[in-house]
């Protein structure tokens, strides 16, 4: 069992955490009136509780924390925390706190953004980067000129991305967690212990949090994530994802060919779909922040699906655009992948937008 066992208990010990914990928020929520209201970008009517997210740092935290600790007892091994851990948790706690202070006061977008770009700076002053295309557009190691400002601009499309697409109940926390679940599985693989925990702690909190936002009763027990939830997840999986590419000599992991394509499939969705919607409110003459439902969650409720339905349809696009990735990965170059994935990702938006509801809806 080894490792895995210890995965299982972050898992566990985390999602007990905040599966026990979360009623104790929805009763602080009610308590001092902390509720998501309703607004032009969003699609429910009725205020809901909004901090369900601030139990995912120290849920994943704790479970961590325990894991090791029983890890020293019984199974040895040796790891480090290395400098580029400690920054994380420094970045993420950023996040978090501006998250926070976003959902009790609300933040104007531009401060957010500075302190984003802020906690963004942490990866690459820690040597944690984007230094090699793997081949992508047929170019592999790139400069540092290069490697920083991609770096950089990878992290914020990551964070405001998942951010963003938390649009409807259990859209941007399934999604993390399905992510989050197959890291997991990959830093297993590469024998990582410290990041093998983080992802199976992280998605334990999340899969307690999923209960109460997606089965939980309005007005009762249901509770939204927050901005506090959502940047702080986007924060750990840019994390992971530029973690699990990363290469240097003097690195724990060998070269592997297909990482950069692997941490490019698990984020694609949500990382395409906030590039498309800011290339066409740039084009409509729009604000880039400003507020409208033209995500992909928007147009397949618009089309007529129920939010159920929306979310079950995108979770299985994310699932076919892996396998799709999968199958093809010894087939063709991996810049013919990502030229497919945005030629279906752009079909399947076409036929949402081409539908009679969503057309009508526009007009």
């Amino acid at each position: 069992m080894g490792l895995i066992l210890y995965i299982i208990i972050a898992f566990a010990v985390s999602f007990l955490f905040s599966f026990v914990t979360t009623p104790v928020i929805i009763q602080l929520c009610k308590k001092h009136k902390l509720y998501d209201l309703p607004n032009d970008r969003k699609v429910h009517n009725i205020a809901i509780p909004r901090l369900g997210g601030t139990l995912f740092m120290p849920s994943m935290g704790i479970g961590v924390a325990i894991a090791l600790s029983i890890m020293y007892g019984g199974f040895q091994k040796n790891f480090e925390i290395t400098i580029s851990t400690f920054l994380m948790i420094a970045g993420a706690f950023m996040i978090f706190l501006i998250g926070i202070i976003d959902d009790l006061k609300g933040i104007d977008a531009s401060h957010k953004f500075v302190i984003q770009f802020i906690a963004a700076l942490f990866f690459p002053l820690c040597n944690l980067m984007i230094n090699n295309l793997h081949g992508f557009f047929g170019i592999y190691e790139i400069s540092l000129w290069l490697s920083y400002p991609i770096t950089v601009l990878s992290i914020l499309l990551i964070v405001n991305a998942i951010n963003l697409i938390d649009g409807i109940d259990g859209l941007s926390s399934s999604l993390a967690f399905l992510i989050l679940i197959t890291f997991a599985y990959l830093f297993l693989q590469l024998d990582s212990t410290i990041f093998s925990l983080m992802s199976s702690s992280l998605a334990g909190a999340i899969l307690a949090f999923l209960i109460f936002n997606v089965f939980g009763k309005v007005g009762k027990n249901k509770i939204f994530m927050g901005d506090a939830g959502s940047l702080f997840l986007g924060y750990v999986l840019a994390y992971l994802a530029i973690k699990y590419q990363m290469y240097n000599e003097t690195g724990v992991y060998n070269y592997r060919e297909e990482s950069l394509l692997i941490s490019t499939t698990l984020l694609f969705i949500p990382c395409i779909d906030v590039i498309r919607v800011a290339i066409f409110r740039k084009i409509s003459g729009k604000k880039m922040f400003d507020a409208d439902k033209t995500h992909i969650h928007h147009l397949l409720m618009q089309s007529g699906l129920s939010m159920r339905q929306t979310l079950i349809t995108i979770i299985a696009f994310f699932i076919f655009i892996c396998g799709v990735n999968y199958i093809c990965y010894p087939l063709m170059s991996k810049t013919l992948i990502l030229v497919l994935d945005i030629l279906l990702y752009s079909l399947f938006i076409f036929t949402i937008q081409k539908s009679p509801c969503t057309s009508k809806h526009h007009k």
